[in-house]
């Protein structure tokens, strides 16, 4: 599925995250190194994306980011670098993750795909994999760190 680009990206993405390729033994926790050139799964990609733009989020996996209300709260309005969880039955255990840019615009790495893309919001309705959004998940002020 390409994406549609009907509004311009509020964030710019440094060209080293465009051509990370999709590596699902490399989740959270599983590599320590931030390098993502050997690849990333969806949550590791969203979290290293973060941590580019200076915020933290610990190593977890979809359901322990879900549940976790201590480095992170539920985004009722969404807001650039919010972290958008999507799942085919509304379960977060195994819920996909993106990043969203703004403007109705999300980047994330899917399998299915092999590279990061930036999709709109109906584009993940539209797909069975993604079609439920289960909400989003901002890092908290106290979870940032300074810039690199």
């Amino acid at each position: 599925m390409k994406a549609r680009r009907s509004r311009p990206i509020t964030l710019k993405i440094p060209a080293r995250f465009l051509s990370v390729p999709y590596d699902g033994s490399r989740y959270p926790g599983a590599i320590k190194a931030s390098d993502l050139r050997d690849g990333a799964n969806c949550q590791r990609f969203a979290f290293e994306l973060l941590r580019h733009f200076g915020r933290t989020v610990p190593n977890f996996r979809s359901s322990e980011l879900w549940d976790d209300a201590e480095q992170t709260t539920i985004a009722k309005r969404l807001r650039p670098l919010d972290l958008l969880l999507f799942s085919r039955d509304g379960r977060a255990w195994g819920a996909h993750v993106g990043v969203y840019l703004g403007e109705g615009q999300v980047i994330h790495l899917a399998k299915k795909v092999g590279r990061p893309e930036i999709w709109t919001m109906a584009d993940f309705a539209a797909d069975p994999s993604y079609r439920v959004f289960i909400g989003a998940k901002r890092v908290r002020a106290s979870s940032r760190v300074r810039a690199r």
